[in-house]
């Protein structure tokens, strides 16, 4: 990333994804033309994409938070097969190359044996394996995301960006229909695929377009995701926090890690430790600082864990391949 205008760029990306060039070209003061090719640059790059992602509770599905602890000298293979599944996400190895964590995209429903044999492949180099429910994500589309690596929008300016968004929906989204397919296949390769693009791809006319977007959209159905590779942005230390906060204080202590700028996620698990931090930060002496620092403030946390990550396997959908965010090929 070259300097500031990238960075505003990129902030504004998160806070609308699809938000046409001219407008982001407004907030970020350039011009139409600068904000296109910046972006653009940015994404031949391999350092982002903007992905159009379905809602996993579409099909009853939830999130499931895997550690599994592997030798090390046989990580390497388990670890890339389970990246190219199109049920795990955010899958990262830690602890110096002998854990893996990842999420999985299951039924609740489903026994906690049958996730495990039915999700992960069965390989001698596992030692152990934990698996917990995310119960509740905290923050909100455009407030969550990391954007920790400098000088991004003011408030102002991200309010002239979501001013006209949707309120959150109410109830359960509606599962897309074989008609979606073309469409979502597009917005699942470039979340930014013009109206004009989609029309080709699934013979409807812009107009359609544009309507049954704003259907799935509002409906909870479709969501867009911004992926970044934070070690490409001056931000080479990724860690995962474990705490365990006491449940009186939960909620409160989840929304104000949500709020940091050094948090790309955090979210109430079940198990030992019940809630899960991604923290982004500069190097391992900003890591100190923000644990002894921010951390350290909040009340109601009385124990921790840390597993640091050694190499990004995959972000919400793309694999990280030579450093680069790249569309996973079909297994």
């Amino acid at each position: 990333m070259n300097d500031d205008v990238d960075r505003k760029i990129l902030h504004a990306l998160q806070c609308a994804p699809r938000a046409p060039f001219r407008r982001i070209g407004e907030v970020t003061g350039v011009s139409e033309q600068t904000a296109a090719r910046r972006y653009h640059a940015l994404r031949r790059s391999g350092v982002m994409r903007v992905i159009g992602l379905v809602n996993p509770a579409v099909y009853g599905q939830a999130h499931w938070v895997a550690r599994i602890r592997s030798r090390p000298d046989r990580v390497g293979p388990l670890a890339d097969s389970l990246a190219k599944r199109p049920d795990i996400a955010y899958a990262n190895l830690a602890s110096g190359g002998s854990e893996i964590i990842c999420m999985i995209r299951s039924p609740v429903e489903a026994q906690r044996d049958d996730v495990l044999l039915r999700q992960l492949p069965r390989s001698a180099s596992v030692l152990d394996v934990s698996i917990d429910l995310l119960l509740h994500p905290f923050g909100e589309t455009g407030t969550s995301e990391w954007t920790g690596y400098g000088a991004g929008l003011t408030p102002d300016q991200v309010r002239q960006l979501t001013g006209d968004r949707p309120p959150t929906p109410a109830g359960p989204p509606r599962p897309p229909t074989d008609e979606d397919t073309p469409l979502l296949d597009a917005l699942a390769e470039d979340g930014r695929t013009t109206h004009t693009r989609l029309a080709e791809l699934t013979g409807w006319s812009n107009a359609r377009v544009a309507r049954r977007l704003e259907a799935l959209e509002t409906s909870g159905t479709l969501f867009y995701d911004v992926e970044l590779l934070p070690e490409r942005l001056g931000h080479t230390l990724n860690a995962t926090l474990w705490l365990r906060v006491a449940p009186a204080r939960l909620k409160q202590a989840g929304e104000e890690l949500a709020r940091h700028t050094e948090v790309a996620f955090a979210g109430a698990i079940s198990g030992r430790h019940n809630l899960m931090v991604s923290v982004i930060c500069r190097d391992a002496e900003d890591f100190y600082r923000y644990l002894t620092t921010r951390v350290a403030a909040i009340d109601g946390i009385d124990a921790y864990e840390v597993s640091i990550r050694v190499r990004r396997l995959k972000q919400a959908a793309s694999l990280v391949f030579h450093g680069r965010l790249v569309q996973p090929t079909p297994l």
